[in-house]
């Protein structure tokens, strides 16, 4: 298990075969497969782990159609190839689901086109899932939506997670392998020494003596024979070389279930500008999204989704939904995430740039950078052979082999799982008392966002149940009231700024 958080004047004590820096689903990816081919690696993370990306995505395990539409048929078997893996080996993490493509008179694709494409696409992934529903199958299933020309609808599978706690999950495995990881540590600088060696200026953010009382941040120097860079949309403030990264937005709605109720995710294709835009039932609520546009705010700003992201979304689920006619008021909560998409330098679109990911080194240290969450594995694999721990042959290997997880009992059953509503009462506070004991929870933003979705689903980032919350989170942490306002108060300001609907 993680447990509890090391010390990092302990950790440079160590001098450590790789260094992984950032706690995203590439990083703990690379600290879990090491760790298994037993290499002694240390994963270090400037916020919380899952802060950025690998806890705003579509929630998505899957092949990608759009990406077989691009004509990337590498992209998508090894996508699909990777989701069945994880469908077989964590279950109740990672959830097949049912996705309905409604189509219409005169819409292209149609019929014959998506039953080539799904053809295809289940052919890639080697099961056999698609189907034609028609359009009185499809009112029945969906309601709510509209059915002006509509011929029926196209259904096949993907999955569903929850992507942080699926992080948390590899990171779990990760330790139990003998890897360490350590959050809110973050990277100044990384230099050469004559030998070889990489050193590591990193100060422990958590360290200092209190929010409250004020302190000072702990510094320490860190060894490691390798340092892959693992830092995604920052990818480039570590990497030594010319930008590569193309850093592009997506933004997500969450609206009560009772709201727009669903059982299957829908694949929508916006009409004013052709873009498929999923809604789907995750953690109890409905999530509509996703946009993509280019990111230029300041990285280490939380992102947001802005006004005009919310009236997209709003205007196309309307859309197809006239009956329903969702408003502001109907959002519980935002949530926007930055890809690290590797730039092709032609500019344009930003939905036509390519998904994949990218490996290259400088100075000593390996960045990695781009990709899907769903081949976190492919891209782990590649950033360790380019780094020399692994030959080609081992890398084929590995790759043919498939994932290997602990069968981790120790974390609560139904935890982390996308289609399930979270509990309430002792039961909600078992798992919470869990989570506070095993997984680092450094601040409240932590808890609520990150290693449980109480901020996502509920209004106001379930402000009314922080009271409730208190008294287990101040004993298990060791804060006093004091500690406790502070918190409280900055989860509500990242609330408000984030999470919330903005004006314009």
């Amino acid at each position: 298990m993680l447990g509890s958080r090391p010390d990092l004047v302990k950790l440079a004590d160590t001098r450590w075969d790789l260094i992984v820096i950032g706690g995203g689903i590439t990083g703990a990816g690379i600290l879990h497969q090491a760790a298994q081919l037993g290499i002694k690696a240390l994963l270090v993370e400037k916020h919380d782990f899952s802060y950025g990306t690998s806890s705003r995505s579509s929630k998505m395990v899957h092949g990608g159609l759009r990406y077989l539409k691009q004509g990337d048929i590498r992209l998508t078997r090894e996508s699909l190839q990777e989701r069945e893996h994880l469908l077989r080996h964590l279950p109740g993490l990672v959830v097949r689901q049912s996705y309905l493509f409604p189509l219409r008179r005169g819409q292209f694709p149609g019929r014959w086109a998506m039953t080539v494409a799904l053809w295809f696409y289940d052919l890639l992934a080697g099961v056999r899932d698609h189907r034609w529903v028609s359009a009185d199958d499809l009112a029945q299933r969906v309601p709510a939506l509209d059915t002006r020309a509509l011929t029926g609808a196209m259904r096949y599978t993907d999955a569903l997670t929850d992507d942080s706690r699926l992080v948390m999950r590899i990171l779990h495995d990760a330790v139990e392998e003998g890897g360490r990881a350590i959050n809110y540590c973050g990277v100044n600088d990384v230099s050469r020494r004559s030998n070889g060696d990489l050193t590591l200026s990193v100060t422990d953010h958590a360290a200092k003596a209190d929010p409250v009382r004020g302190g000072t941040p702990v510094t320490a120097t860190l060894v490691a024979r390798r340092v892959i860079n693992a830092t995604g949309a920052w990818a480039d403030q570590l990497s030594g070389t010319p930008a590569r990264v193309r850093p592009q937005r997506g933004s997500h709605l969450f609206v009560p279930a009772q709201r727009l109720p669903l059982s299957e995710c829908l694949t929508l294709v916006n009409p004013r500008d052709g873009r498929p835009v999923f809604v789907f039932p995750w953690e109890g609520e409905t999530c509509i999204g996703t946009t993509d546009l280019d990111h230029r705010d300041d990285p280490d700003r939380e992102p947001r989704a802005t006004r005009k992201e919310i009236d997209y979304l709003l205007e196309l689920v309307n859309g197809f939904f006239p009956d329903v006619q969702l408003t502001d008021a109907d959002i519980l909560s935002t949530m926007a995430g930055v890809r690290p998409i590797i730039a092709s330098g032609k500019g344009g679109d930003p939905s036509s740039e390519r998904r994949d990911h990218a490996v290259w080194s400088h100075d000593g240290v390996i960045t990695v950078s781009g990709g899907k969450l769903t081949t976190f594995r492919v891209i782990a694999l590649d950033a360790l052979a380019v780094a020399g721990f692994i030959d080609r042959h081992r890398h084929r290997a590995l790759r043919r082999a498939g994932p290997r997880f602990a069968q981790n009992s120790a974390i609560p059953t139904g935890l982390g799982h996308p289609l399930r509503r979270w509990p309430e009462g002792d039961a909600l506070l078992a798992e919470i008392d869990w989570v506070l004991q095993h997984e680092m929870v450094q601040h409240l933003d932590d808890l609520m966002l990150r290693r449980t979705r109480l901020g996502n689903m509920l209004p106001r980032g379930g402000e009314e149940r922080l009271p409730v919350l208190a008294k287990l989170v101040c004993e298990r942490l060791g804060w006093d009231q004091s500690r406790w306002e502070v918190e409280v108060q900055r989860y509500l300001d990242i609330i408000q700024d984030s999470y919330s609907v903005q004006e314009a």
